[in-house]
């Protein structure tokens, strides 16, 4: 067999349609009553298989506080990542512990194997799974459903917000969202930007592209609505009733103009509130590489004082 597609060091694609994905160092689930934070793997759909990874932090035994919901959905470009990388693992327990809220880290199928809109659909499933076992679940007997929000990075930041429309225009939708926070969006279009124009033997932007005929229907190009936001088909009062929004972009990140270009659209549409943050010398989803860091510690910090809010 040969080899049709590759991202070196993540990902080959071979000509009978196989594919085989880098695995980085993964973390199992804990229930470490000494630790923290705990962590379960839940199965979500086990006719796709959609699965997920709760992490709830350690309270005493009398604790009756209401805790938010965060639904967060992993970076790779549609293609790769998993919630039990390492990365993942760490960054998203130290956040349940920070901001003392209920994480659902969302395992959705990758394509190419699944192309898009798979990921929107496995991820808005989660939320279904969500308001069915909230109730029954004692892991989310705290869990506020009033308080519900999104968050991803990269390509995730990309699926929360087209799971935060589906839940606006479908009106069958059992929860509401309060505020989404995108980290490092993954956005793209036909037209290209500044930087990637500018991107000298296009080893980035080849990449990016490859990301993207991988992952978006066959056929469709990079102003695929689910590639390129001002495609959405949205009407001014749902723009309006779109939740608040908190777009974080590092300095030093090729896709920082798309992140940009992101919460400036949503201003533009009438979204009531967003924010832009900027993390200064930083790289495209620094706490994956480094969850222990000052600067994902300040991330932390960001996310929980955006929650608190509401």
């Amino acid at each position: 067999m040969s080899i049709v597609a590759e991202v070196l060091g993540f990902l080959q694609v071979l000509s009978d349609g196989s594919v085989e994905r880098f695995v980085p160092e993964i973390a199992p689930a804990s229930t470490d009553f000494s630790a923290e934070y705990f962590s379960k793997d839940v199965m979500i759909d086990p006719s796709k298989p959609i699965t997920a990874r709760i992490f709830i932090p350690n309270a005493p035994a009398t604790s009756s506080a209401r805790l938010p919901i965060l639904a967060y959905f992993h970076g790779g470009g549609f293609c790769i990542g998993s919630t039990t990388w390492l990365g993942y693992h760490h960054f998203l327990g130290d956040l349940c512990l920070v901001s003392q809220c209920i994480v659902l880290s969302v395992d959705y199928r990758l394509a190419p194997e699944n192309r898009l809109p798979i990921a929107y659909e496995d991820c808005y499933a989660s939320l279904e799974w969500l308001s069915r076992v909230s109730g029954t679940d004692p892991w989310l007997e705290r869990a506020d459903l009033s308080r519900l929000f999104l968050s991803g990075d990269s390509a995730g930041a990309n699926i929360a917000h087209h799971v935060a429309i589906r839940a606006l225009q479908d009106a069958t939708c059992p929860v509401s969202i309060t505020g989404l926070m995108s980290i490092h969006p993954y956005f793209g279009s036909e037209r290209r930007t500044e930087m990637e124009s500018a991107d000298k033997g296009g080893k980035t932007v080849g990449t990016n592209d490859l990301f993207w005929k991988l992952s978006i229907p066959e056929g469709s190009d990079r102003d695929y609505p689910g590639c390129n936001f001002e495609m959405a088909r949205m009407s001014a009062e749902e723009w309006r009733r779109f939740p608040a929004v908190a777009v974080h972009v590092a300095e030093l990140d090729f896709l920082k103009e798309r992140g940009v270009m992101y919460a400036e659209f949503l201003k533009g549409q009438g979204v009531k509130e967003v924010e832009l943050v900027e993390a200064k010398g930083e790289q495209h989803v620094y706490h994956v590489y480094h969850p222990k860091s000052e600067v994902t510690s300040l991330l932390h910090k960001q996310m929980s004082h955006f929650m608190k809010r509401f």
